[in-house]
Formats: structure tokens, sequence, C-alpha cells
């Protein structure tokens, strides 16, 4: 058993011995026996005390981490989506600023023409939005990697005097729903699915 998963199992049992009874809406997901079932990054999800499934397949890697750690921090506050916040913005964040910025927004600088052309589609799988009327950038994507935490990447096309680039935004109250490290993983994530997608 791997490190992940190992940590992914002892949540769920931590979750499951003390479950709240209104976990369903807390999360927010449909409950089926002792199963909860939602969207997680942009795929269908099936948490349950024998484990987690995403788009049908068991997750024992980084995705089910963050996705036993937003079921055991899960509570009845709504996501509040602005003022949207800079990753550097979030409590204890500096440890993660680099790591983040490397891997969640510098990953896509490269293929913004092809996000650009695919953003209808990658919106539609996170449940999100595509929109190029932004008072900020050439175009944005607004995603749900989970169902109370929304990100808001900002796209600037390359210009005669600027390469592509992309920067990427919380909800403003997603470290309600996950630790600070926990978001620069989602983040990370979330642009890995964005890059598989395209």
């Amino acid at each position: 058993m791997s490190n992940y998963a190992a940590i992914i199992n002892q949540n769920l049992d931590q979750l499951y011995r003390s479950m709240p009874v209104d976990l369903a809406d807390r999360l927010p997901a449909e409950h089926v026996a002792d199963n909860f079932a939602f969207q997680a990054f942009g795929e269908s999800c099936q948490l349950g005390l024998k484990g987690i499934k995403l788009a049908g397949a068991k997750e024992t890697g980084p995705k089910g981490v963050i996705i036993s750690l937003y079921a055991l921090q899960a509570t009845l506050a709504s996501c509040q989506l602005t003022p949207f916040k800079a990753f550097r913005e979030i409590p204890d964040s500096m440890p993660y600023v680099a790591v983040f910025a490397s891997r969640t927004e510098q990953v896509l600088f490269d293929q913004i023409d092809k996000i650009e052309h695919h953003a209808d589609r990658i919106a539609g799988q996170f449940g999100g939005s595509a929109g190029s009327d932004n008072s900020a950038g050439d175009f944005s994507l607004f995603v749900y990697p989970l169902p109370k935490i929304a990100l808001n990447y900002i796209f600037y096309r390359a210009d005669d005097e600027f390469p592509a680039s992309a920067t990427c935004l919380f909800s403003s109250n997603a470290a309600t729903f996950l630790p600070t490290d926990a978001l620069a993983d989602t983040g990370e994530y979330t642009s890995k699915k964005i890059l598989e997608i395209i």
C-alpha cells in the first residue's frame, strides 16, 4: 500500500467513526447507502468507507488525499466566490508559493491557445464557465475542482511585448474547506486535468 493510500484510509476511517449526520449537505453530495457521490477534478467521484473512486476507478494517489481531507473538513458554509484570492494571499502559503506557480500556472503557458480553443469543454467538465469579458486577461476559465472550491484562471495571450501567461485565483473562502498545502495541490491537479482534456 502506498503512503497516499494509507493516508486516504486513515482519513476515511476518521470520517466514518464520527460522521456528521448532515455530511451530504456539507459536501454537498448525493448520499446513497454508505457512499457519497459528487464531482471532483472534473470527474464523477464516489466516496465511501472502502475508498474513493474517480470516474469509476479507485483513486489511491494525491487526488484521493485531497478529496478525503475535503470530506473531513466539510462544513455547512457556502462557497464565497469573491473577492478571489491569489494563492499567496492564503494564510501560511509562503512555503508553497513557488511550487504552486510552477505546477499550477507556468505549466499552462505553452498551451494557452489550445486551452482557449477548448475552453467551453473544459469549463463544462468542471461544472464552471468560460469567458472573454473580464476586466483582466484575454479570457478566463471558472472551474470547480471540488463542490465548494472554485478556481478562476485568467489567461493572457502572447503579444509583441510579453509571452503568454496564466494566473490562478481561489474563491474567497477556499481555506475554509482545505488546509493550505492541499489547496496548492488542488491547483496543481486541476491544471493537470485541464492539460489532459486538451
